[in-house]
């Protein structure tokens, strides 16, 4: 536990420290944001503002997790898929940035390369990391068993779903990294609970990878906090997503991960449901999506819908935490 406090707080205090001289260093390079023109009216004076900020988060994740962890092949694991996805999404951003657009890497590719990772994921987890194919099922002492093709199944539906759904969440100033820290401190939660009863130091060290990760996110808040001086780009939100969908299988709480990241499900659920529905009917549900579009056309302020998200977020986590809690 302590190990996991002292790398979160260094990495949220490496953010701070070199955040002033990247975001510098990115205006310089001319390394800006194409915001998309059917996005809202309100976020072309975002245009230009600098991106790729998610090149700080991992630096700043990976300095602490070598200092602190103690390199057990779970918590190697979550940062594989997490540099894994961020080197997707760092992909994504340079064509954006070299195309001077908003299209970048097509969703087509994006999710090839999240299916080849999630083969090597789950065969790791399966045979590196003593866990088989049964996942938790909330609220009961069910355990279960999906089978070879099933796990793996489960395990690239929560890579890409959890990844992409980070990726949707981040349009609004501070969003998409508020909501991951507070998902990551319900998972490391669950991780001292596992490592508690278990005494296993490879789910100890799953606490130190979720503290570098929380607390990178924490410190990029102060540059990333509405209005934004930096934003994260694919290159964080794919990366965060894919640290929480890693944590969640190395901790068996996937079906659980669906309360606790709730906030991301309704994002993701959102633009799902608003394309369903215009396909069968021609009608919108939502007046743009994904959610957090749909309530900056209702004149919300971008401030008061991070907020009252933010506090989605926490309930969500909370009541996923609950949940596993109560079926431990």
């Amino acid at each position: 536990m302590l190990r996991a406090m002292v790398a979160s707080v260094t990495a949220m205090v490496l953010v701070l420290a070199i955040g002033p001289a990247f975001v510098r260093w990115l205006r310089h390079n001319e390394y800006g944001q194409n915001v998309r023109a059917e996005g809202p009216e309100g976020h072309q004076t975002k245009s230009g503002t600098p991106t790729m900020g998610g090149l700080l988060i991992w630096f700043a994740v990976l300095v602490p997790y070598i200092v602190f962890s103690r390199f057990s092949v779970a918590s190697v694991t979550v940062l594989f898929a997490a540099l894994a996805n961020a080197s997707i999404g760092f992909v994504d951003d340079w064509m954006k940035i070299v195309r001077r657009r908003s299209l970048g890497l097509s969703a087509r590719y994006k999710l090839l390369l999240q299916l080849l990772l999630s083969l090597f994921i789950g065969f790791v987890v399966l045979h590196f990391c003593g866990l088989d194919t049964r996942i938790d099922v909330p609220f009961t002492d069910l355990r279960l068993d999906l089978g070879t093709v099933g796990f793996y199944t489960v395990v690239f539906l929560t890579l890409a779903g959890f990844s992409n759904a980070v990726n949707l969440t981040d349009g609004l100033d501070g969003l998409a990294a508020g909501a991951s820290a507070i998902v990551l401190v319900a998972l490391a939660g669950v991780a001292f609970i596992i490592a508690r009863n278990t005494n296993d130091p490879g789910i100890q060290d799953l606490m130190v990878v979720s503290g570098c990760v929380g607390g990178a996110c924490l410190g990029f808040l102060w540059y990333n906090s509405f209005p934004a001086d930096v934003f994260m780009g694919d290159t964080g939100s794919l990366g965060l997503g894919g640290a929480i969908a890693a944590m969640a299988i190395l901790t068996r709480t996937e079906v659980a991960l669906l309360i606790m990241g709730g906030l991301f499900v309704l994002e993701a659920g959102s633009v799902a449901l608003q394309v369903a529905v215009f396909k069968l009917t021609g009608r919108r549900v939502l007046l743009m999506a994904p959610l957090h579009h749909h309530f900056e056309l209702k004149a919300w302020s971008e401030t008061k819908i991070i907020v009252r998200f933010w506090i989605v977020a926490a309930i969500f986590a909370g009541a996923g935490f609950v949940a596993y809690y109560a079926t431990f």
